[in-house]
């Protein structure tokens, strides 16, 4: 077996999206952005949005962060995956998975060793984790404190939207990068950087709040809120609404990884009418949950 870097090609991004899926095979320990496999090959068209950007994922951070991509290898076969980044004193990790078969060999120790190497210069670290014992073992084993999270989801009883709030929320564009590096800083030590430039080319919106009281962000995907950052807690509530106002109807809302610092927003879903169910944990390193803020499983 050989580990090695991720290159900048079609068919090492087409490798983690295959491991990832069989990996993450129960819908359950799915990561929040989802592993669907297209029906068609690496070089052949596909038209579905999620598996384009998986692939751009892949192919976005071997770019960023060379050092933190790693793949696994055994007679010309992919066993496993590891995608790491740093981001301004913060590490990440963004996605790490083991062929089922391949679990409990090796494989992912070694895969996760070089990932926290790419790390070792970084004070504090972020990962989500999937619902699994094996994972909660490899995190804590890590040096990782493991923060139970939740997950809310189900279509949007549009009756408790009536009243907007009275902070205005208008959609973001790359003039806003300052202001999401600024919250972002606050909020977890680390600005997202580059990331902002593919979160807002593959999301469907990004929603922004900037008053005298303080600002935020939101990124949302369909029924799925991907990423939400503010300085206040009132900030953050009003954000989130907007965006669940937004989700078309006849599509499931969908909001993730929330630990228990998150109350603000699990009540905004239960008052919406979504349910909460446990969904793995928030592992970090070196650093609390960042608050009010929602992550992103593939951005932290």
């Amino acid at each position: 077996m050989i580990i090695r870097r991720l290159q900048d090609t079609p068919a090492d991004a087409w490798a983690v999206q295959q491991v990832a899926r069989a990996a993450f095979r129960d819908p359950f320990d799915l990561p929040v952005d989802g592993f669907d496999l297209p029906t068609d090959g690496p070089d052949e068209p596909d038209g579905d949005r999620r598996t384009v950007r998986q692939l751009a994922r892949t192919r976005h951070l071997v770019r960023s962060d060379p050092g933190g991509c790693w793949l696994a290898e055994q007679d010309g076969e992919t066993l496993g995956v590891a995608l790491a980044m740093r981001r301004e004193g913060l590490w990440l990790l963004s996605l790490y998975a083991v062929l089922p078969r391949a679990q409990g060999k090796g494989v992912g120790r070694l895969l996760l060793d070089r990932a926290t190497e790419y790390g070792r210069s970084c004070l504090r670290g972020m990962a989500c984790a999937p619902p699994s014992p094996a994972a909660a073992r490899r995190y804590r084993r890590a040096g990782f404190t493991l923060h139970p999270a939740m997950a809310l989801s189900g279509p949007v009883d549009r009756a408790g939207l009536l009243d907007p709030g009275d902070i205005p929320v208008h959609p973001g564009n790359a003039t806003h990068f300052h202001l999401l590096d600024s919250v972002d800083r606050r909020l977890r030590g680390a600005a997202h950087g580059v990331d902002h430039e593919y979160l807002l080319a593959h999301f469907e919106e990004l929603l922004i709040a900037d008053t005298l009281a303080g600002s935020g962000y939101c990124y949302r995907e369909g029924g799925a809120v991907k990423l939400l950052a503010a300085t206040s807690k009132r900030i953050a509530v009003r954000l989130l609404r907007e965006a669940l106002a937004r989700v078309p109807d006849g599509v499931e809302a969908r909001i993730e990884f929330l630990t228990a610092e998150q109350e603000w927003a699990v009540d905004v879903g239960l008052e919406l009418g979504l349910t909460v169910a446990n969904r793995g944990y928030l592992a970090l390193r070196g650093m609390r949950p960042p608050m009010p803020y929602l992550p992103s499983g593939a951005f932290l």
